[in-house]
């Protein structure tokens, strides 16, 4: 009975190992090819160790796009979006959670409703808007469109709707305003949600392509999925280039989640509680 028992478990930690392998795989052969010449990448068998050429494909998708530039556009983008998204979710989310005001259901409603809604839908009257206000090619018209985002108001107001109604009022009671309580009472309980839903939001812009695809007109603007877009659609494509872009668009996805992966579960699963 033990050594059936034994075998069991070493079969699971074989097919966990295998699964581990293949999660792996494209991952370390991306920054493996980040490292060869376009033409070693399709060699057979494949070269499974780096090569020496990285600094030659820097090298090239700076001398073509401007890496450094274009990293900064992704970056800044994504803080700024991250930062004010999460402020304005929070505050909705808060809205919805703890006052009560004519209509409030069927606000939420309707924004529950917005998620069914394709975002394809929207990018016509989007860009008129942006053609209307001069904004194309510009910092806002990538970040003001999308800041409310129904499923961070969503996640934030289930988790707000756990904080004890009388935190709150013994806040008012001791002349905090709605402001103070929001910022020192409310924010460091559902700081998980709050790290969930920053994660969330960075992720989302930072491998947004569709929408700065369609504003964003000249090279000093592009975020890193415009700019890796545009190498795929060049007659030549040195797929050394691509992979060295898409591993430093990928890179910084993988450490923010590692280091916050704690954060991010407890945040959804604060998101689960019932009514």
């Amino acid at each position: 009975m033990r050594s059936s028992k034994i075998s069991s478990k070493i079969w699971i930690y074989v097919l966990l190992l295998v699964g581990v392998v293949i999660s792996i795989a494209p991952f370390y052969w991306m920054i493996v090819g980040s490292t060869l010449k376009s033409g070693e990448i399709f060699h057979i068998p494949p070269k499974i160790l780096p090569g020496d050429h990285l600094a030659e494909n820097f090298k090239s998708f700076n001398d073509s796009l401007g890496i450094v530039k274009i990293f900064w556009n992704s970056l800044f983008i994504a803080v700024v979006f991250t930062v004010l998204s999460t402020l304005i979710c929070s505050m909705a989310g808060y809205a919805f959670a703890k006052f009560r005001f004519r209509g409030r259901n069927l606000i939420f409603f309707v924004i529950l409703c917005s998620l069914m809604i394709p975002y394809q839908v929207t990018l016509i009257p989007l860009f008129e808007m942006m053609v209307s206000f001069n904004w194309l090619n510009t910092y806002q018209a990538i970040i003001l469109p999308s800041l409310a985002s129904p499923f961070a108001i969503y996640l934030m107001r289930q988790n707000m709707k756990a904080v004890p109604d009388s935190l709150i009022e013994a806040s008012r009671v001791d002349g905090a305003g709605e402001l103070r309580i929001f910022f020192t009472v409310i924010l460091p309980v559902v700081r998980p949600a709050l790290a969930a839903v920053s994660i969330f939001l960075f992720m989302s812009q930072w491998n947004s392509l569709i929408w700065p695809l369609i504003t964003l007109n000249s090279k000093e603007m592009f975020t890193l999925p415009v700019a890796l877009s545009s190498l795929i659609g060049m007659a030549r494509i040195d797929y050394g280039q691509v992979m060295l872009g898409t591993a430093l668009s990928t890179i910084p996805i993988m450490i923010i989640f590692l280091l916050m992966q704690k954060h991010f579960i407890s945040g959804i699963l604060g998101g689960s509680v019932k009514e």
